[in-house]
């Protein structure tokens, strides 16, 4: 990629004087932008291919250049993105990235939202996006019958598991009248971060259930402690958590499900990480009871290997959903039909069609190979926990679940934990970070990523004993 400019005209069919910045320039491909989509295209494959490669990151070198009134040229600025931007972010798909819940896209899904960025699809409504629409309510069923939900059911994507689960919460309290709104949420002692988000910009109270057990977990009988002091009429909805962020646990969908059946409470369940085990035959079972939900979530981001950002929200009725959502006003009218837009079934109104490169995956690989994964990831952490009881510096601090393992380093401080981690990600062995349960220090690894193998399990624990 050259250092070409491309914001000057000077020619005479524009009627500018020759020098004067030409606003059409930018629209227009440019030999120099042919050669710069060529390279970023060798470039992003090298990279697909190249996972392995791109750990540790890169310290950044100098400052990148000031933003001008000329500006570099569209080659320049994609060869900065290229060489000094993105080396130094930390990658989550590489297969030794086990902090957080990382994700890693396949093939497909990448190159169908590199060429989503180009067809520029307003994915809001069916009149503006079209069959790319339409590939994104393919997803949404596919998932909604994995849940076992009715053919009501429908949903849509949005950035991430914070916006699903808000919109599900502001869906489940219904559009009614500000002084008979519902002002409380119930959770369980797992429960994400974002509860207590959504239930603070919703003007609620989050009630937190006690933990039934070690992991936090949430079933009917403490969720029956929290809700004796409950008016039910004031409860927005129960949440119950599918593969909780720290420990990977599930919570007692059906037993939960039975109490809000009980007091007549919706249900939604938050299954960002947890909603992949869907697919799998072997895991389903850990989501007994989400087909008695009112509404869950996924992210494709997450273990079903599609692009940042994408967050799957699917309702038991996505019309009654879309009553409490949907904005009007006189210049959106054209876009009603008999279906609610996807702009109608989430706290946005303009969004992309993020559904796509999940959509492009499945259609390309077929669902058999996604249980494949799961299987995979689930098949990795019961390996990384048998090494890890076999090791006599390493113990599990929990009873392993699904793809999460917590783990202790016998005798580690919490500074030792922190310098651990840097020290291995800056050598490129691994990417752990430290968190925190019932107060103490531990580590926690997380397997998501196909392409991790009983290799790079071993060279993390025993570079951690």
């Amino acid at each position: 990629m050259g250092s070409d400019k491309q914001m000057t005209a000077g020619d005479d069919r524009s009627g500018r004087n020759r020098g004067e910045p030409d606003p059409a320039a930018m629209f227009t491909p440019s030999s120099a932008d042919a050669h710069a989509a060529h390279e970023v295209t060798e470039w992003a494959l090298a990279r697909l291919a190249g996972r392995r490669d791109v750990l540790p990151p890169k310290a950044a070198a100098g400052s990148l250049p000031a933003i001008d009134p000329e500006g570099i040229g569209a080659d320049a600025a994609l060869a900065l993105f290229r060489d000094r931007v993105a080396p130094t972010a930390i990658p989550p798909d590489h297969p030794r990235f086990l902090a957080f819940i990382p994700g890693a896209p396949t093939v497909a899904a990448a190159l169908a939202d590199m060429a989503l960025s180009v067809a520029m699809i307003y994915g809001g409504s069916y009149l503006e996006g079209g069959r790319a629409v339409e590939a994104e309510d393919a997803v949404v069923r596919w998932l909604a019958d994995a849940a076992g939900f009715p053919a009501t059911a429908g949903g849509t994507f949005v950035s991430g598991g914070s916006i699903a689960n808000l919109s599900a919460l502001v869906a489940a309290r219904g559009g009614g009248p500000e002084a008979h709104r519902r002002r409380v949420i119930v959770v369980g002692a797992s429960a994400h971060s974002s509860m207590a988000a959504a239930a603070h910009i919703m003007g609620c109270e989050l009630v937190t259930a006690p933990a039934a057990d070690a992991h936090g977990r949430l079933d009917r009988r403490v969720l029956e402690e929290a809700l004796a002091t409950l008016d039910p009429d004031e409860v927005v909805a129960v949440v119950a958590t599918a593969g909780a962020t720290n420990t990977g646990a599930f919570d007692d969908l059906a037993g939960v499900a039975d109490a809000c059946a009980a007091h007549g409470l919706r249900l939604h369940v938050d299954g960002a990480y947890g909603g992949a085990a869907l697919l799998s035959p072997r895991t389903r079972p850990l989501l007994d009871g989400i087909e008695r939900a009112d509404s869950f979530i996924v992210d494709p981001h997450k273990m079903l290997y599609s692009t940042f950002d994408c967050a799957a929200l699917v309702y038991r009725d996505r019309v009654a959903a879309s009553c409490a959502l949907t904005q009007t006003a006189d210049y959106l009218a054209v876009c009603d039909g008999e279906d609610p837009n996807p702009s109608d079934l989430a706290i946005h109104l303009t969004r992309r069609a993020r559904g796509v490169p999940l959509w492009a995956s499945v259609l390309a690989y077929g669902t058999d190979v996604y249980a494949a994964a799961v299987d995979h990831c689930v098949d990795r952490a019961a390996y990384a926990a048998s090494r890890v009881e076999a090791s006599p510096a390493l113990e599990l601090v929990l009873e392993p679940s699904f793809t999460v393992l917590v783990v202790r380093r016998v005798g580690w401080t919490a500074d030792d934990y922190a310098a651990w981690s840097a020290d291995a990600m800056a050598r490129g062995v691994t990417v752990v970070m430290p968190t925190r349960h019932a107060g103490e220090t531990v580590l926690r690894l997380c397997f998501v990523n196909p392409l991790t193998t009983r290799e790079d399990v071993d060279l993390v624990l025993a570079d951690l004993a």
